[in-house]
């Protein structure tokens, strides 16, 4: 059995989800379809269903193989390269605090394992601080800023870097639960101006006034890039936010109601932009990283 088919099928049962796999391990949802499909190929047998998506009884069993399998491979590499010996590559990436998704962080676990001898350290802070890190070390960093769709977007004044973009989503309305807009299949930012809304570095008030207008009270001030703060406080009620999708922590459509709910943005359409910024990179490993992390 391969090895790469079987983290595809262990992603897709984790989550439940074909497109979810998809978006953490970089693939297409048809290219994840088609990967499980090869594995109950040369297995002969079906793995998962598909309405819900959940494994068999078949797939359940190869779970239970499947992950100490995938553990001891990945250990099995780990020692080997270690005996070998040989330089290795560090390199620095600063992120901001919504700079990771599910996609970035699948895309560097493949750069990782294509460059055997590469450490990387991930550094969480504010978007400013990501940029003054990459002007005075030369490595990238991944940073996330929420703004208009289709607006283009300008690198911060740090130098001369280089902007790419890594991947965007669509922005949501964080509100606790029981909120009376809720259950809204989506909301339009004009009509959220009187509600008492969150001021966090996260989603910046001033920046929501500059696309609708007056209004968006202060409920509570957060100062502070920590993204579970900021969804337990909406939770609790201290105002709403907006946030990528991502975000917000997972619920079964059959779980009881807690914690935050997502409602999509109608208009203006918003989104969660990620980019990476980085310098001048001659061939080597943190170029490689770059065009891993944009692939």
């Amino acid at each position: 059995m391969d090895p790469h088919l079987l983290t595809t099928f262990v992603t897709v049962a984790r989550h439940g989800s074909f497109s979810a796999a998809a978006a953490e391990l970089g693939y297409t949802q048809s290219a994840i379809s088609q990967q499980i499909a090869a594995l109950e190929a040369d297995l002969g047998l079906p793995l998962l269903s598909r309405r819900p998506v959940e494994p068999t009884p078949a797939g359940r069993r190869l779970l239970e193989h499947a992950e100490p399998l995938l553990l001891r491979l990945r250990a099995a590499r780990a020692d080997v390269l270690r005996a070998a010996g040989g330089p290795r590559h560090r390199l620095t990436l600063a992120a901001s605090p919504l700079g990771v998704n599910a996609t970035l962080a699948g895309r560097l676990a493949r750069a990782r394992a294509a460059q055997p001898r590469l450490e990387v350290t991930v550094v969480t802070c504010g978007r400013e601080r990501v940029a003054a890190m990459v002007a005075g070390g030369g490595g990238p960093g991944a940073g996330g800023r929420h703004r208009r769709a289709q607006r283009p977007a300008a690198a911060p004044d740090a130098g001369p870097l280089t902007t790419i973009g890594a991947g965007e989503e669509d922005l949501v309305v964080a509100l606790p639960a029981d909120h009376p807009l809720a259950r809204r299949a989506a909301l339009r930012l004009a009509d959220l101006v009187d509600a008492r809304w969150l001021q966090t570095p996260l989603c910046p008030l001033p920046r929501l006034r500059d696309l609708v207008g007056d209004g968006f009270p202060t409920g509570l001030e957060h100062r502070g890039d920590d993204v579970r703060t900021v969804v337990a406080l909406v939770a609790a009620g201290h105002g709403l936010t907006l946030l990528p999708a991502s975000a917000l922590p997972p619920r079964p459509p059959a779980a009881p109601a807690e914690g935050p709910v997502g409602v999509p943005v109608g208009a203006p359409r918003l989104v969660h932009r990620v980019e990476l910024l980085h310098g001048a990179l001659p061939p080597g490993p943190a170029a490689d990283l770059a065009r891993a992390l944009t692939a």
